[in-house]
């Protein structure tokens, strides 16, 4: 609806304010929000400095200037706790020690691990989303962005819960505002993750998103046994893998096929030592 204002303003749609206004009123969706949307949009396309100023002072943002590890380290305490972040760092302390060895002033493998483990290790499990939602940043964009707080849905599907389409991936389900007192709830439940009474890791995709950590670290550390500064190229392809694994459900499961058959490929290319060559040269 911004967008719409923005265009209209613009003098790109032939139709009057009024018509555009009176369609949104009768979309009966949020209507509110989009006349204020649709206002704010045509207030940036008269004067988009003028609008910006008035934005970015009050979006809070504080830059974080600390190292890559660093941070992360915080953010898998915050996620689980000290022991579960010790483990990351030990790993991605191994890798940097392997690397300098094999090839001094060379950091591309010791930063794919950094993300790449994060990546397996931070995932997007209900405890997690609970303590997102709860951990006060989300609250605070809200009172910013509206007054009163807004009206809040959540569209989810929760593997335990969730029902299936004909094609076996879940539906989402809406759920009132009701459910940030459960978020708050299961935050605060996240010890469980992992253990014998996490009712939510029974479930087959939380197996696999475990079993991805441990095949990962095992991964790395074959590469290490074997690093050279040869095939040091192809192991930090390797590592970097876990990046290509996005989305949730069905789209992600289909993105780590994918990512697992390039791992298959490149794993024995450096095993054999085929495609070396190739890779130093890219």
């Amino acid at each position: 609806t911004f967008i719409l204002g923005y265009a209209f303003q613009k003098g790109y749609l032939p139709v009057s304010g009024d018509a555009l206004e009176e369609s949104i009123r009768l979309n009966g969706v949020s209507i509110d929000l989009n006349l204020r949307a649709f206002l704010w949009g045509r207030r940036s396309a008269h004067n988009r400095d003028a609008v910006m100023a008035l934005i970015e002072p009050k979006t809070g943002k504080v830059t974080d200037d600390r190292p890559f590890v660093e941070r992360r380290i915080d953010d898998l305490t915050a996620y689980q706790n000290a022991a579960y972040a010790k483990r990351y760092a030990d790993l991605v302390t191994k890798v940097e020690a392997a690397e300098k060895i094999s090839l001094p002033g060379s950091t591309a493998l010791t930063d794919a691990v950094a993300k790449g483990a994060y990546k397996l290790m931070a995932y997007k499990d209900e405890y997690e989303v609970a303590r997102l939602y709860t951990d006060g940043r989300f609250e605070k964009a809200l009172s910013q962005q509206f007054q009163d707080g807004g009206k809040l849905s959540f569209h989810l599907a929760p593997p335990l819960l969730a029902e299936k389409d004909d094609h076996g991936h879940l539906i989402k389900k809406t759920y009132g505002p009701w459910i940030m007192t459960a978020f708050r709830l299961l935050a605060n439940l996240k010890g469980l993750r992992g253990s014998a009474f996490d009712v939510f890791g029974y479930s087959e995709e939380r197996k696999i998103e475990r079993q991805l950590i441990e095949d990962y670290t095992a991964t790395v550390n074959t590469l290490l046994d074997a690093l050279t500064p040869d095939n040091l190229g192809l192991a930090s392809e390797i590592a970097a893998l876990p990046q290509s694994i996005r989305g949730f459900g069905h789209i992600k499961a289909e993105n780590l096929k994918q990512a697992k058959t390039r791992e298959t490929e490149l794993m024995t290319a450096f095993r054999d030592g085929s495609g070396i060559g190739q890779q130093a040269a890219e």
